[in-house]
């Protein structure tokens, strides 16, 4: 079995992981890495990672602090089509719900698209409780404690 890590993204990595895409079915379930990578530099808060299986990028992961204490949120995570279903995903959130444990975080939460294809039963598998919250986009808000 591969060896996951999360990796800060260089000049030298991050076309590769631009590169990296969701199925076309899942395209409206999260955003294009260079649009997140985007966004991060005009949000201070934001820290993003690649995920790496042994030495190849196969996705890519980004979170900040929320307004709440103690609590961090999971602003995108994706892992490429073609290396979905080897376990990457389950590996590369519990590396990052262990690294925010270790910084003093005791809640993650995330916001799903509701619809079929979607992320939702994953968030699930993994301990996500879903919430009554929905943010103004029409996400759903699903909460874990570390």
């Amino acid at each position: 079995m591969s060896v996951i890590t999360l990796r800060q993204i260089t000049a030298a990595t991050v076309r590769a992981i631009c590169a990296l895409e969701t199925g076309e079915e899942q395209k409206r379930f999260v955003a294009p890495n260079a649009l997140s990578i985007a966004q991060a530099y005009f949000e201070p808060r934001a820290i993003f990672r690649a995920v790496y299986a042994d030495e190849v990028p196969v996705g890519f992961v980004m979170w900040k602090p929320s307004d709440e204490t103690e609590v961090a949120y999971l602003w995108r995570f994706m892992i490429d089509h073609k290396h979905q279903k080897k376990g990457y995903a389950k590996q590369a959130i519990t590396q990052l719900i262990d690294l925010l444990r270790d910084s003093g975080y005791r809640q993650i939460q995330t916001s799903v698209v509701i619809g079929d294809g979607g992320p939702l039963n994953f968030y699930r598998s993994i301990g996500f409780d879903e919430t009554d919250a929905m943010l103004a986009n029409g996400e759903r808000v699903l909460t874990r404690s570390l």
